[in-house]
């Protein structure tokens, strides 16, 4: 991939893609999706991706890696615009996203938890109908 800046040149969707760390077919999505607005076309019919959109598509990327969903990424890019609230809408809708990330990590501890008193309990040895893994599993399945 070339070092030089794009800042001053349009991009086809492969060099887009790559410099973003996408596919092709990421591209496409964000675009449909509305996340990523339509480029103008060259006279070849090729889509001719403004530099901006790279920045565009790395907001997105970093957005997912926090876990937040398309639509909460769609509103973080629509409040990244100037308008009269500020950050205080930001801040929400991140907060919201730290809650639900507070919640899973609590139900994972308590999976762990649930997980390492199995393993305790079972001696590793002796039929499977025995362990104590598949009877805390099994029970209440039985009819």
């Amino acid at each position: 991939m070339p070092t030089k800046s794009h800042s001053a040149e349009s991009l086809s969707i492969g060099r887009l893609a790559a410099a973003a760390g996408v596919g092709i077919d990421t591209v496409r999505y964000y675009e449909r999706s509305g996340l990523l607005p339509a480029p103008p076309r060259r006279a070849s019919g090729y889509r001719a991706y403004p530099a901006d959109s790279l920045a565009r598509l790395r907001f997105i990327r970093r957005a997912k890696a926090l876990g937040f969903a398309l639509d909460e990424i769609a509103e973080l890019l629509r409040l990244s615009q100037p308008h009269e609230r500020g950050a205080s809408d930001v801040r929400q809708l991140a907060q919201v996203r730290l809650q639900e990330v507070e919640a899973k990590i609590a139900e994972l501890q308590r999976v762990r938890a649930g997980l390492r008193q199995l393993v305790k309990a079972c001696p590793g040895r002796g039929s499977p109908q025995a362990c104590p893994i598949i009877a805390a599993l099994s029970d209440g399945a039985r009819t």
